[in-house]
């Protein structure tokens, strides 16, 4: 537990990177090579901090969570809420996740982000984001945690919006702060509900009491559960509240990858992790969470088959994974939903920085010829794995990870998730619903995927033939981070290796202790035997379809580049659009709202209400007793001395009276 005592350390050091960061970047003298050195250094620290905390939790594992107070925040009467930090088997694997994807992805925007004038203010903005997913993953309450949650929403909009300069940017930015304000309505209600009801926010008093405190199935657990929910489908972008994180491409790409794989997105599925007995005991609200993310992981994957931009591809990717997780979770399989968090950080990283590999040897060719508008169309792209073939098969490593083909990590956490949905559906029926949902979602999955990888990497080259001079791997700097996660691609997945696999499920007993308290209530157990062997060989053929189908549908037919490609009509267009939901919530919320602002409140309250009537018409009501006191003066003593004479009579008679 020693090592335990030193988790702070891994939040100072991207602070003090922040910082250093920070200061550096009000210079008008560009300080690159300090830069270069602090950025990904603070973060190599923290995930050392890190290591030595896992290794010590290995050899001493933990039945109780290790709390490291910092000081007292809140003292108020009965509530005395403390700034401390949790060490347990949960907030180790958060822990390195976040520090060592986290550090990859700082290592490869050296190489990516070099030659912006903004490259300081960027690790700045960069370090601090791991400040706050940290103090996120490690808080002991939910007050500590959300300092992190919103924390990570701010960093989000700077991110985002870093290029602020282009108005599209600075909108997605705060589109993504906006949308997520909304779920964070719902984590601040579930707050007050849990104080009123348990007299505690903190984690560990919370699966404590809750078995106690709160009826299993009752109103006010499920309505605990709904509200934190609600702000689990803002930061983890679930229907209705996903339309964000599409937009989120507007940043860099490591920044995409930061956000998508490592990140902010996946709080709400650690929040469900972390509170799992609530959700244990509010079945209602599990089958919600199951439903949500099976939907939204097979609407997402609809919109992914007709995009073009390679980068929205993965976006839409993420928004689908992320629903497959919360299908884990909410099938009361908390570990499985941990497990595919872990595996989807290495793969989808991978393929994030793999196409920001490409993207920046399309920028630089298209450079050359003065023309950048379509740098990111996989239109504009093909025969790159001539030109690129270490970023072409680490992204196929990739893409065989996220179509769930063995042995590859994604296949066993996602065959997991699948599993348990179809294993509570002797429960409730309708997670055989939520199964068939995901095994659908797979089979686009491998689709999107594999017609990425084909109108990317193989066919004709389509750039034209100056550019094709410009085409190029990656330098060592951005080219290293990604064998990295090609590897941990490949092997991720025997930190929770089936029985059939020949493993023993080492991350659900590693989380054993964190997730007791809600197997209490729901234990999901996964099918055995020929049933077993049925649904993993189910989802394999369901992946390898897939992805034959996605090459000899991109490449038995001619992809003409973008500027020369015909419109897209029916259905292809109505998936392009994204089956128009931007524009019906711009019709339906945003548009009205915005004539509620200007027209009732601005021009009717602020105008015409408080300005006409309270400061305007109390000045015209003073202005006319003004008006009515100089008739008064006229300057005739024989006027003055009359109004003298009837104000004494009057006051004499009054006093007579």
């Amino acid at each position: 537990m020693i090592a335990s005592q030193w988790v702070w350390l891994a939040v100072a050091f991207p602070l003090a990177g922040f910082l250093v960061n920070g200061a550096l970047a009000l210079r008008r003298a560009p300080a690159t090579t300090a830069v270069s050195i602090v950025g990904p250094g603070v973060l190599l620290a923290a995930f050392a901090v890190s290591l030595g905390i896992f290794f010590g939790l290995l050899r001493d594992p933990p039945h109780q969570p290790h709390m490291v107070p910092l000081w007292s925040w809140m003292p108020v009467g009965s509530l005395d809420v403390t700034l401390a930090f949790q060490v347990d088997q949960l907030s180790t694997v958060m822990l390195l996740v976040v520090t060592g994807v986290g550090s990859l992805i700082h290592l490869f925007s050296v190489g990516y982000m070099r030659e912006d004038p903004g490259y300081a203010r960027y690790f700045a903005y960069l370090n601090l984001f791991v400040v706050f997913m940290l103090v996120l993953v490690l808080g002991s309450n939910l007050p500590t945690l959300f300092i992190g949650w919103e924390g990570v929403g701010l960093c989000s909009y700077l991110l985002i919006g870093f290029w602020f300069s282009e108005k599209a940017n600075a909108d997605a930015g705060k589109k993504a702060f906006i949308m997520n304000r909304i779920g964070d309505f719902g984590v601040l209600a579930a707050m007050f509900l849990l104080w009123r009801e348990l007299g505690t926010l903190e984690f560990a008093d919370i699966a404590a009491r809750a078995p106690a405190g709160l009826a299993p199935g009752g109103a006010i657990v499920t309505l605990i559960t709904l509200f934190l929910f609600l702000g689990c489908t803002g930061k983890s972008a679930q229907i209705p509240l996903y339309t964000w994180l599409p937009d989120a491409m507007a940043g860099p790409t490591p920044v995409s990858a930061l956000i998508h794989a490592a990140t902010m997105v996946t709080a709400g599925v650690y929040l469900v992790a972390r509170t799992n007995v609530l959700f244990a005991m509010a079945p209602l609200s599990s089958a919600l969470v199951a439903g949500v993310g099976a939907v939204t992981a097979l609407f997402a994957a609809t919109i992914a088959l007709r995009q073009y931009d390679i980068k929205k591809v993965l976006a839409y990717s993420t928004v689908s994974q992320l629903g497959y997780m919360f299908l884990g979770v909410g099938s009361a399989a908390f570990a499985g939903g941990i497990f595919h968090l872990v595996t989807h950080a290495f793969f989808k990283a991978l393929l994030f920085l793999g196409a920001g590999s490409v993207i920046h040897a399309m920028h630089h060719a298209y450079h050359a010829t003065h023309s950048h508008e379509d740098a990111q169309d996989m239109r504009n792209m093909g025969g790159l794995r001539q030109h690129m073939p270490v970023t072409f098969w680490l992204m196929t490593i990739a893409t065989l990870a996220i179509a769930g083909i063995p042995p590859f990590s994604g296949f066993f956490s996602k065959d997991e998730i699948l599993a348990s949905a179809f294993a509570r559906g002797a429960e409730m029926p309708v997670y055989y619903v939520f199964y068939a949902f995901g095994l659908a979602a797979a089979l686009l999955t491998a689709f999107y995927m594999a017609r990425l990888i084909a109108m990317t990497f193989l066919g004709d080259n389509r750039s034209g033939a100056e550019e094709r001079r410009h085409l190029y791997e990656a330098p060592w700097i951005m080219t290293g981070p990604l064998l990295v996660l090609g590897i941990l691609s490949v092997i991720g997945g025997v930190i929770n290796l089936p029985v059939f696999a020949g493993g023993h499920h080492a991350l659900e007993g590693w989380l054993e202790p964190v997730t007791a308290a809600g197997a209490a209530f729901a234990r999901v157990e996964l099918p055995h035997g020929s049933t077993e062997l049925a649904l993993v060989g189910g989802a394999v053929l369901v992946g390898a379809v897939g992805l034959l189908l996605g090459y000899r549908a991109t490449l038995t037919r001619k992809t003409p580049p973008a500027r020369e490609a015909p419109a897209d009509t029916g259905l292809a267009l109505v998936l392009n659009r994204k089956y128009y939901v931007d524009e019906i919530y711009d019709a339906a919320v945003v548009r009205p709202l915005v004539w509620l602002s200007r027209v009732v409140l601005w021009k009717g309250v602020d105008q015409g209400l408080i300005d006409g009537a309270a400061v305007n018409g109390s000045a015209r009501v003073s202005r006319g007793f003004g008006w009515l006191g100089s008739r008064l003066q006229t300057g005739q003593v024989g006027v003055y001395v009359v109004f003298f004479l009837v104000g004494a009579l009057w006051i004499l008679r009054a006093m007579i009276r």
